[in-house]
C-alpha cells in the first residue's frame, strides 16, 4: 500500500452513513491521496464510529468516536502522516480533539 488506508465501520449503531462521502470529499478538496474503504466491524463497539488509518511501513492507528467534526482534525492527522517516515508522530497537539479519541498505536513491521 503506497498511500494511506482508511478503514472505516459501517455498521456501529451510531454510525453517520454519510461519513464515507463527508471524508472522501474532504480528501479530494484537501488534495490528499488515500484510500476509503468500509468494513462492518473493527470491535471498537465501545467507541463508535471506528476509524483505521494505517500504510506500510508506518505505525498504524486506531481511533473511536469519529464524527464529521473530526474531519479537519484527521486532514491534520494525514498530512503529518504524510511527512513521517515511519508514521510515528512526536507531538500530537496538532490534532486538537481527534489525539483524545485514540484508541491504538500499532507499530510498523518490524525488521
Amino acid at each position: 500500500m503506497t498511500q494511506p488506508m482508511l478503514t472505516l465501520c459501517r455498521i456501529c449503531s451510531t454510525a453517520d452513513p454519510d461519513l464515507p462521502r463527508q471524508i472522501s470529499a474532504a480528501l479530494t478538496a484537501a488534495g490528499l491521496s488515500a484510500t476509503l474503504q468500509q468494513v462492518d466491524c473493527m470491535s471498537g463497539c465501545d467507541r463508535p464510529q471506528t476509524l483505521a488509518i494505517r500504510q506500510s511501513g508506518k505505525t498504524a492507528y486506531l481511533f473511536g468516536e469519529i464524527t464529521s467534526a473530526d474531519l479537519p482534525d484527521i486532514l491534520t492527522f494525514l498530512r503529518l502522516y504524510a511527512s513521517s517516515a515511519d508514521g510515528t508522530l512526536a507531538d500530537a497537539r496538532p490534532l486538537g480533539e481527534l489525539r483524545f479519541k485514540a484508541i491504538a498505536r500499532i507499530p510498523a513491521e518490524l525488521p
